[in-house]
């Protein structure tokens, strides 16, 4: 029937698991009802990998966890692009994007611990073998060619797919280029597998100062005491942390719930930073919500919390034309006297210019 890798807790590697996993897997999802049928039909189009610790935050069939793990026959209803974003367009090597003046996302894993079901990157995480170390090389030696780039950041898939001593690597020959200024990782670690962030990880990390990771949080039960645990050991380690989030529709899609996560995220010394819409790629339509609904979402979510909880609400626009931030209409009025503003309650108030 349906055979599902379940990745090993703390491995960082790609490697096949054993076949028991996968009938545990089965039998898990035989249990919660599932149609073991129609997942092994969407898996024969966009790969599924999840780890015993994520499946352990689920509650229930079609839970805000299980949506976002557990492939659903919505993923082949629609005819939405395969690249919106148009990242291959922009890729300068294999694994290497180009499109913002000084800064670089550089792929250095084609995998992740688990494959998340609203994934921008669906066509191409988990269907490659992994990205070998002689095309982030050239990635790399690109960086050094175009003293531009200030800002690099590694993506994937999961850069900590990558064992210590490769991601290592990788980041001290960033640091030894002068220009680079700052590298970041992007990762859900942290959430899917924490028992991969490890003092020794985090400890090699620090050496690399400044350096900042951002981790993809979707719903606030994600955050239990193993992740608080990664995040700690992370955060003591004197990096930055933020945090990514994608509107999605059946998961988040409600000021209550996107409320709990930020404020359990600042709890956790991460710094909400971005709330996406989610993009329009193949697979994904299911999970998308209008633009009139988050905005009407973050209208209720401002005021209500403090402003360290409050991410910039933006579009990744399709075409390539990068994040562009939305706001909800506050701004009611402008001329040269004066500004009217609407709060968060629905309420007037007037700012006056100064008089010159």
């Amino acid at each position: 029937m349906c055979a599902i890798s379940v990745p090993e807790e703390g491995s960082a590697g790609d490697s096949e698991q054993p076949p028991p996993k996968r009938s545990f897997m089965d039998a898990f999802l035989a249990s919660k009802g599932a149609d073991l049928r129609e997942i092994e039909e969407v898996r024969g189009v966009y790969p599924m990998r999840v780890t015993k610790h994520f499946l352990s935050l689920i509650r229930e069939k079609d839970d805000p966890v299980w949506k976002q793990c557990i492939p659903s026959m919505e993923e082949l209803w629609d005819l939405n692009r395969e690249d919106p974003l148009m990242e291959e367009r922009d890729s300068k090597t294999s694994c290497l994007v180009h499109r913002y003046p000084d800064r670089v996302l550089l792929l250095v894993s084609s995998k992740c611990a688990m494959y998340c079901r609203f994934c921008t990157r669906k066509r191409k995480i988990g269907r490659i073998e992994e990205i070998p170390m002689s095309e982030i090389e050239k990635s790399i030696e690109y960086i050094r060619e175009h003293k531009e780039v200030r800002d690099v950041l590694l993506s994937g898939g999961d850069p900590f797919m990558r064992t210590d001593e490769e991601l290592e690597h990788i980041i001290s020959e960033l640091r030894a280029i002068e220009h680079v200024e700052i590298i970041r990782i992007g990762t859900r670690m942290p959430v899917s597998n924490p028992a991969r962030i490890t003092p020794k990880l985090a400890a090699m990390l620090k050496r690399y100062h400044p350096l900042f990771i951002n981790i993809h949080f979707e719903h606030p039960r994600e955050i239990d005491e193993e992740c608080s645990r990664a995040l700690a050991t992370l955060a003591d380690a004197g990096i930055p942390l933020g945090s990514q989030t994608v509107l999605l529709r059946g998961v988040n899609d409600s000021a209550e719930t996107l409320t709990a996560l930020f404020q359990k995220l600042l709890k956790n010394r991460v710094r909400p930073y971005y709330l996406y819409l989610c993009d329009p790629s193949q697979g994904v339509e299911h999970f998308r919500t209008t633009v009139q609904e988050a905005l009407e979402i973050f209208r209720q979510i401002q005021g209500r919390t403090t402003g360290l909880c409050i991410p910039h609400l933006v579009i990744d626009t399709p075409g390539g034309g990068g994040k562009v931030p939305i706001l909800p209409d506050y701004m009611q009025e402008l001329d040269d006297e004066k500004i009217v503003l609407k709060n968060y309650e629905g309420k007037l108030f007037v700012y006056k210019n100064p008089r010159r």
